[in-house]
């Protein structure tokens, strides 16, 4: 079996989104005291759960991500896009309910944003060759 690598630039620009995901999945799973203070969250005491609510939420990406890269089919990559599409609809819905407005939530916004933007461009071919 041969790792494969898209030729054209839309997808492209999807397998990289897939990549950046299956990476953060993977450092959120397996470091998941890095990644809440690099989010400035903090575990409550006497209560662990949120290291394995962390480290889940880590495995989803990293398996979501990883799908997306070996299959490299348009209904992959629509699926990952979708998710960060409703992953940044949420953002915003706390944004604007949970006076959530801080830098991080911002840049966090973006970032889903552009993850979304870049496979379901893909996908409805605003990437031209």
């Amino acid at each position: 079996m041969e790792f494969y690598f898209p030729t054209e630039l839309g997808e492209q620009l999807a397998f990289g989104a897939a990549a950046f995901t299956a990476l953060a999945g993977f450092i959120i799973m397996f470091a998941p005291g890095y990644a809440m203070r690099l989010f400035g969250m903090q575990v409550r005491e006497g209560r662990r759960d949120g290291y394995a609510e962390l480290r889940s939420m880590g495995g989803f990406y990293l398996g979501t991500g990883l799908s997306a890269i070996m299959l490299a089919q348009n209904f992959t990559y629509l699926a990952l896009g979708a998710a960060f599409a409703m992953a940044a609809f949420a953002r915003i819905i706390s944004l604007l309910s949970d006076r959530g407005g801080t830098i991080m939530n911002y840049v966090l916004l973006v970032v889903q944003m552009i993850l979304a933007a870049l496979p379901l461009g893909y996908v409805f071919g605003f990437f031209s060759a």
